[in-house]
């Protein structure tokens, strides 16, 4: 059987019912396109998983329409190195209650809650189906068109074939659909084993309102308040530990005493070991099959980006493919999709790694020097700015971005969100954006670049006197943003990235 297709947009069948394959179908279906949701679970998984979203993740949640994140999280202060004795050696301010995307710069949250967020807006648009206890079994030629996917109930062990426009492959670390394209991961060379412990105190202990990391040889460690009166801690393994050891009673004392929480003040929701890792898909794209989030890549915890790498993936691609299924360019604009994504996830994997080795990583007498050593570096404000440069998104030229002018040139990073007044009323920017393209000016634009917005249809958003769509009134914000850039205008994105800008 073929899937019922929106009439204007085509249907894609997503593979994974995680946060990443919800967040995909929610913006495919904003701008028109049917899909189809399996899992091959019942059901909300129940434990804790990712727990921390930046802003510019919780822009991409608001994108997709969730405007309740606000209600399941709290923000975070940021990240603070310390050593063995928990004192604090050096810190990360991440407390800006309004970041650069509109939202808090760092968010504590429990995933069950945010999944039960996504399902239920997705309940309000008729063109998204779930289906759970499904499982592929198979896929065709992933050029075919339609591609074909062979499915399974998982309770009945019925079969069927369906065909789609295209497939996303969001089914995470053992991906059926990479394996069904012929990717494989590459190792980037780290892989440890650490306990995860998840549990409501009875007595929080208190904090500083941030992410804790412990830089202790003997038993590096992670703690984070999450909300209400749930914690969760990390502990790096030694070798011959398993988790059943560890989570007995006496242990769990030992490694949570630190902290003042004995185990009898602890419900533990889960102790288990997980392994970190660091891989990354050698192939995103087989035709209209295409993988995102953890069946891209995975990244080691200890920069919180692993669920906002895969949002960032949903938000790259819906557009460019509702845009092929509306007879676009099919190539260029999916072969745009890894060539942008796949660097910027390295980088973040990489940073990740580099974060943990420096932090939790040997033994020796050269990594007791490199911890404090780190520390002094990070208490000057250029080496933090740095270091956080270094895994902020921006993608390099290509088909749908311009190559930059300059150095500060703003393309390929992504346009800000204050709150602007327009026609008197106070938005985020994105709600006056819409779905599609967008020229924000702050006077006249070369005409090359005005050319290229009437032929994408993107309105043009000015900030002051001059012809426009709108007018938009932001307090200065945008407009500080454009002069650090040398710009006059820019074009931005239907995923807010910035593809062009004219001189200022």
């Amino acid at each position: 059987m073929e899937l019922d297709g929106a009439q204007r947009g085509g249907h894609v069948l997503i593979v994974g019912a995680g946060p990443t394959g919800l967040t995909a179908a929610l913006l495919l279906a904003r701008l028109g396109v049917a899909c189809t949701v399996v899992e091959r679970h019942a059901g909300i998984h129940p434990l804790p998983r990712g727990v921390h979203l930046d802003d510019e993740g919780v822009r991409i949640l608001q994108r997709a329409g969730v405007a309740a994140f606000g209600d399941i999280s709290r923000p975070a202060a940021g990240l603070r190195l310390l050593d063995a004795k928990l004192r604090p050696f050096a810190e990360f301010r991440r407390d800006r209650v309004v970041g650069e995307h509109g939202h808090p710069e760092s968010n504590l949250f429990d995933q069950p809650d945010l999944e039960r967020l996504l399902r239920t807006e997705l309940t309000r648009h008729p063109s998204v189906r779930l289906r759970e206890e499904v499982e592929v079994t198979g896929i065709g030629p992933p050029d075919g068109r339609p591609v074909l996917v062979a499915l399974r109930d998982t309770r009945t062990g019925a079969r069927e074939q369906v065909g789609a426009d295209a497939v996303l492959g969001c089914d995470g670390a053992g991906s059926a659909v990479r394996d069904a394209i012929g990717a494989t991961l590459r190792d980037l060379r780290f892989t440890e084993r650490w306990f995860v412990l998840d549990a409501r105190c009875s007595r929080p202990p208190s904090t500083w309102g941030g992410v804790d990391q412990v830089c202790d040889p003997r038993r590096a460690a992670t703690f984070l308040p999450l909300p209400g009166d749930r914690c969760r801690w990390e502990f790096r393994m030694r070798s011959g530990e398993t988790a059943t050891d560890l989570a007995r009673p006496e242990r769990l004392a030992a490694l949570t005493a630190p902290w003042g929480v004995p185990a009898g003040g602890l419900e533990v929701l889960r102790a288990a070991e997980y392994t970190f890792r660091a891989r990354l898909a050698d192939r995103w794209r087989h035709g209209r099959v295409l993988l995102l989030g953890d069946a891209a890549h995975l990244t080691p915890p200890f920069i919180g980006q692993g669920l906002g790498a895969g949002l960032r993936d949903a938000h790259n691609l819906a557009w460019k493919l509702a845009a092929v299924l509306r007879g676009a360019d099919e190539d260029a604009l999916l072969d745009s999709y890894q060539a942008e994504r796949a660097p910027h996830a390295e980088a973040v994997i990489r940073g990740a790694v580099r974060v943990g080795r420096a932090m939790t990583g040997g033994q020796d007498i050269a990594a007791a020097l490199r911890r404090p050593l780190t520390g002094l570096l990070l208490r000057v404000p250029g080496v933090r700015a740095a270091a956080q440069r270094g895994i902020s998104t921006r993608y390099a030229p290509g088909p749908l971005v311009e190559r930059r002018r300059h150095r500060r040139d703003l393309t390929g990073t992504p346009c800000p969100q204050p709150t602007v007044r327009v026609d008197g009323r106070s938005v985020r920017l994105d709600e006056v954006l819409g779905d599609g393209y967008a020229l924000l000016a702050t006077g006249p634009v070369a005409p090359d670049l005005q050319a290229t917005a009437q032929r994408l249809g993107a309105p043009t958003l000015r900030l002051g006197p001059g012809p426009a769509d709108t007018v938009l009134d932001d307090g200065g914000e945008l407009r500080t943003w454009l002069a650090g850039g040398r710009a006059a205008a820019a074009l931005v994105r239907p995923d807010r990235i910035v593809q062009a800008t004219a001189p200022g």
